[in-house]
């Protein structure tokens, strides 16, 4: 990410993962979605669904636009093949926005290596919070070049310590200064604004100083995901959709592109706001000052 620490402000993810819906038509209408709302980086998601779906669900039966089919069929159906994701990929840098990848298992994340060629590869990848103790993928992505984000939902604090620890100790290894992030995020979608728990981000500052903290947010609605800003998270992540009622998962969590430019002003807006937190008197006040107090 190579702007994520560059000038300070807040690196802003649109998180499109699945919500193309397998069309690749809709994925780049995404990606100038999110480039029209202001973001830094898009991310999508990519997965080999006969080894990253849990084998008691590949049965199930789902209905879809497609017709009835089971749920590995259905993740079959969706998936976007590597060439699909080098094309986006020259989109994403055509517009200037960095484009990550969480990668769901160990076919994936050789795939988004992209046969070594460096102009097509993801700036950064994620491990999502549904991996984080797949301990064998956190160490193998972990073994690789570049930047790492660690999502942290429906995770213990030892949880997150080891899936920590495998990074650090892999990027010892292999000598890397890692560029690593953390994000607190509730895996419900929608979440609960009870559920958010933002708290947990200056905790995580705390307990990880040497790492960027971040949030990813499924919630309805803007304000958390700004708030999750003040108290210090330095990376956002929000799902973005073309239309909130269009079919799939994630759509009902996500913001639309009007609203996630909102998003970005807000954001912006608070870290203008936020300052250095010394208290002083300001000459845009000196008027108030005369005119109250009789000072000045």
């Amino acid at each position: 990410m190579s702007r994520l620490t560059q000038d300070g402000k807040t690196y802003i993810i649109a998180e499109i993962g699945i919500n193309h819906n397998g069309d690749m038509a809709i994925a780049e209408r995404l990606i100038r979605a999110a480039d029209f709302a202001g973001v830094d980086a898009v991310k999508f998601q990519k997965r080999t669904p006969r080894i990253s779906t849990p084998r008691p669900e590949w049965d199930r039966l789902r209905d879809t636009p497609w017709g009835t089919m089971t749920y590995l069929e259905y993740r079959e159906r969706i998936e976007l093949d590597v060439e699909v994701y080098k094309r986006l990929v020259g989109l994403a840098h055509g517009l200037n926005l960095d484009l990550i990848v969480s990668v769901w298992d160990l076919i994936a994340l050789e795939e988004m290596q992209m046969g070594g060629d460096t102009y097509f590869r993801p700036t950064a990848l994620k491990i999502p919070s549904a991996m984080l103790t797949n301990y064998k993928l956190v160490e193998e992505t972990a073994a690789v070049e570049g930047p790492i984000i660690l999502s942290t939902g429906m995770s213990t604090t030892s949880e997150i310590d080891q899936a920590v620890s495998a990074i650090a100790s892999i990027s010892s290894i292999y000598k890397m200064d890692r560029e690593m992030t953390l994000m607190h995020c509730t895996s419900t979608y929608p979440c609960k604004p009870e559920e958010l728990n933002l708290n947990a981000i200056p905790v995580l500052a705390s307990k990880y100083p040497r790492f960027t903290i971040g949030y990813s947010g499924h919630e309805v609605g803007l304000a958390a995901t700004v708030a999750a800003v003040a108290l210090g998270a330095k990376v956002v992540e929000r799902h973005i959709t073309l239309d909130r009622s269009m079919w799939g998962t994630d759509q009902a969590a996500s913001v639309e592109p009007v609203g996630f430019a909102k998003l970005v002003k807000d954001i912006r807006l608070v870290e203008q706001a936020m300052g250095d937190g010394v208290k002083r008197v300001y000459a845009s006040e000196r008027e108030a000052l005369r005119k109250l107090r009789g000072v000045g």
